[in-house]
């Protein structure tokens, strides 16, 4: 394993809280699944996991109400294998007619800065050493490449990602302290058919959130 660190920073950000159902409401702060798809993005391969360890909060956490247009179907999986058999066949949304409007309560203006640990499997396929592993991520983080466009909890809130060689020498988080309540840490996938949330207790402690493996702060 080797650690790594990212500050991630946008306009708005929404990560979503999943008992709010179809109305957005973010979390106070990134989720470590969010984040851990942010170091994805930039290199992500079956023989590698990575494993958020803590998450500093640099700007004060800040809101927004926003109504946005949406659809309120998505394409049939019924009609696209229809489609794939037959040749042809209706894979359209008709926006007029299936438009609806919902109120998103978001976050505006976040900046993190992430510590995560990149491991690789005993078990892969690859038979290069792992040192191969962490020099691709360097190189690609620091020349601003990725697989896709990093995201803030939602595509269309799209994440700048910097890589931070020395933490200590970086502005401090901010100075607040509270309990964030029960938050989703990640997806258990030891059944792939039936992947199971699991949730933690986060705990701020002066803008930081240590998070260690088994989906628990510390």
């Amino acid at each position: 394993m080797k650690s790594y660190c990212l500050e991630i920073s946008g306009d708005f950000a929404c990560f979503t809280r999943p008992e709010m159902k179809v109305e957005r409401v973010s979390y106070d702060v990134i989720t470590p699944s969010a984040a851990r798809a942010v170091f994805e993005s930039i290199l992500w391969k079956p023989a590698i996991r990575w494993h958020i360890r803590r998450i500093e909060v640099l700007a004060p956490i800040r809101w927004i109400n926003l109504r946005r247009n949406e659809v309120a179907s998505v394409i049939s999986t019924h009609n696209v294998q229809q489609a794939m058999t037959e040749g042809e066949g209706d894979l359209a949304i008709y926006v007029e007619e299936d438009r609806q409007q919902r109120a998103s309560l978001f976050l505006r203006d976040v900046a993190y800065r992430v510590h995560a640990d990149l491991g690789v499997r005993d078990d892969r396929s690859d038979p290069e050493p792992a040192q191969k592993f962490f020099a691709m991520f360097e190189r690609r983080a620091a020349n601003g490449q990725c697989v896709n466009q990093p995201y803030l909890g939602c595509r269309e809130f799209a994440a700048a990602v910097r890589l931070i060689t020395d933490p200590s020498s970086e502005r401090p988080p901010i100075a607040e302290s509270r309990d964030l309540g029960w938050m989703l840490h990640d997806l258990d996938f030891h059944n792939p058919s039936d992947p199971q949330p699991v949730f933690f207790r986060a705990q701020m402690q002066d803008g930081v959130i240590e998070v260690d493996a088994k989906g628990g702060a510390r």
